[in-house]
C-alpha cells in the first residue's frame, strides 16, 4: 500500500515522498518534490496522491460545488446502525441475551466484534463511534467479577449447546485481543517441531 510521507531537511525545506513499500526487503521510494511553503507542500501531497492513484478512473460522485483534484471529502456523517443490528440479532438469536441478561455484557461483546481491542477502547471509543447509549468503564469494571463466576459461565455455555442443538457442554472465554504476534519470517511447525 502506498502512502505520501513528508521529511523535514536540515536546509529547511520540507520533502515529499512515495513510499510504495517493501520490495525485496527494502523500501521503494520515489521523490515528489521539495517545498518551503506549507502551501508547496500540500500541492506536492496532491500530486502524489495523484500518483498514487494513477490509472484508476474517477467514480463520479454527483457532489455539488468545484472541487481542486486530490482534494478531500468533508466526511458529515458516519453511522454502523445495520452493523450493529444484525450484531444484535445474532447476539438474541444464540440466546446470550437472555443467558447474560445484562446490556453491559452484550456492549462489550458487540463492540470487540466490532474492533478487537482493549476493553477500555471498545467502551471509550468504539462504542461511541458506533453511536449507541452505553455504561461507563468504571460500570463495566464493577461488572468483571459477574462475567468470572460460574453461573455465568454456565448460562451461556448452555445458550451455545442450544444454538448449536448439542447435550451439555463447557464454555472457555478466553481473551486475546491485547496479544500482537508479528515476524518479518514464515515459521513452519511440523509434528517434529
Amino acid at each position: 500500500m502506498a502512502s505520501a510521507r513528508v521529511l523535514k531537511r536540515a536546509n529547511g525545506t520540507r520533502q515529499v515522498q512515495i513510499v510504495w513499500g517493501k520490495v525485496g526487503g527494502k523500501r521503494k521510494v520515489e521523490y515528489v518534490g521539495s517545498g518551503r511553503t506549507d502551501e508547496d507542500v500540500q500541492l506536492l501531497l496532491v500530486e502524489a496522491r495523484e500518483r498514487i492513484n494513477a490509472g484508476q478512473g474517477v467514480l463520479e460522485l454527483g457532489l455539488d460545488g468545484p472541487r481542486r483534484a486530490g482534494e478531500p471529502l468533508e466526511e458529515v456523517a458516519s453511522q454502523m446502525a445495520a452493523l450493529w443490528d444484525a450484531l444484535n440479532a445474532g447476539f438474541r438469536a444464540l440466546g446470550f441475551d437472555e443467558a447474560a441478561g445484562d446490556d453491559v455484557f452484550r456492549d462489550l461483546v458487540l463492540a470487540r466484534i466490532v474492533e478487537p481491542t482493549s476493553k477500555q477502547a471498545a467502551i471509550e471509543r468504539v462504542l461511541p463511534e458506533v453511536g449507541v447509549p452505553h455504561a461507563s468503564y468504571r460500570t463495566m469494571q464493577r461488572r468483571l467479577r459477574l462475567y468470572s463466576a460460574e453461573g455465568f459461565r454456565d448460562s451461556l455455555s448452555a445458550a451455545c449447546a442450544r444454538a448449536a442443538r448439542l447435550g451439555p457442554a463447557s464454555l472457555l472465554l478466553f481473551d486475546v485481543t491485547n496479544l500482537w504476534f508479528e515476524t518479518d519470517k514464515e515459521v513452519l511447525t511440523t509434528p517434529e517441531n
